[in-house]
């Protein structure tokens, strides 16, 4: 009789024990994908909108196993925010000690060029937790900016573009601070500060300068040269008289052509009719960019223009003379650039 119960209790074990590998340590996501995101916000970080992302993203197929589980490890007790990656056929068990351990997965912020504070918030809103709005409130505000060190007008002066890793519980504060650190890191080496003092400029200027002769042209060849036309003009005390400050000026970065009316823009950034460079930068320039307005050339050049051929480079001058004879071959070559577009687009729609 023994024997027949012990031999019970073993057949009983064994089936207690497969149930609850099947219910608790098999695979249990119910999704095809490589992996999906469960996000949990601060205000919201409920039993019930738990369970209700995981079924609704068919996150595991057993949501009441998954609550059960979780109970007893006291995992809703201890709810904690985040952005949390789960891995097809992920067991319930490594899901619920991963939710409550808050093994977050960081998000990926890839910051290249942004010129607006907009652009900057809708980039951070899909990386933390914090909306665009939350965003552009904080970076439009003096006290908010000022405990990160910065002012609603020099934020990406403290931006280089990298990709970084944070976490969707980072607060917009603490985003910035981070981005700020990593922008001081990046001044510290290779003696950056030193040789924008050797130009007499400080890193938030080279930072200026590097925004508008990125915007001058994609020309990586040229760009160091039109960094010493910019700084030739600050010597001189000549206005820049940078085309790309009066499209940001009028929030219009597609413009192919400047008009005198455009020249009279009333704003802070025209440098037709302001000296010296503007109070911020137009973009977030690149480092390489960066790196040019620090090794910009010593030369004579006081004037470019786009070259005749409209293919990229740029015609470089020392006198005004000789840069309006190659201002008007390349207003010509542009005239006539678009009187074809134009034909072409006619005998396109005629032909239809």
């Amino acid at each position: 009789m023994t024997r027949k119960i012990f031999i019970f209790i073993l057949i009983v074990a064994a089936l207690a024990a497969a149930l609850a590998y099947f219910r608790y340590l098999a695979p249990a996501t119910g999704f095809s994908e490589k992996e999906k995101i469960l996000l949990i916000y601060s205000n919201n970080a409920t039993k019930a909108a738990v369970l209700t992302s995981l079924e609704n993203e068919k996150l595991v197929k057993n949501t009441k196993a998954f609550s059960e589980l979780a109970g007893r490890l006291g995992y809703w007790e201890k709810i904690k925010p985040g952005r949390y990656r789960i891995e097809k056929e992920m067991s319930i068990l490594s899901i619920v000690r991963m939710l409550r351990n808050g093994i977050q997965t960081p998000s990926k912020l890839v910051i290249n060029k942004l010129r607006l504070p907009e652009d900057l918030a809708k980039l951070l809103s899909k990386a933390i937790e914090a909306d665009s709005s939350t965003l552009m409130a904080f970076l439009s505000n003096k006290d908010s900016m000022a405990a990160c060190g910065l002012t609603p007008e020099n934020w990406s002066a403290n931006l280089i573009p990298n990709t970084y890793e944070v976490y969707w519980t980072y607060t917009p504060s603490k985003t910035m601070k981070r981005l700020k650190d990593e922008h001081e890191k990046w001044w510290s080496k290779n003696d950056r500060k030193a040789r924008a003092a050797a130009k007499n400029l400080t890193p938030e200027e080279v930072h200026i300068l590097a925004s508008i002769v990125e915007e001058e042209s994609n020309s990586k060849e040229d760009r160091p040269k039109i960094a010493s036309v910019y700084l030739n003009r600050i010597k001189k005390g000549m206005p820049l008289q940078a085309d790309p400050t009066i499209r940001f000026a009028l929030k219009n970065f597609a413009m192919n052509r400047i008009l005198y009316t455009h020249l009279r823009t009333p704003s802070p950034y025209n440098t037709y009719l302001n000296r010296g460079l503007p109070p911020g930068p137009i973009c977030t320039p690149l480092p390489t960019t960066l790196e040019n307005v620090l090794d910009a050339p010593e030369t004579d050049y006081i004037f470019f223009v786009a070259d005749a051929d409209l293919r990229g480079g740029s015609t470089f001058t020392t006198n005004l003379t000789d840069h309006n004879r190659a201002a008007k071959l390349y207003q010509d070559s542009l005239t006539a650039w678009q009187k074809r577009k134009v034909a072409k687009e006619k005998a396109g729609s005629t032909s239809k």
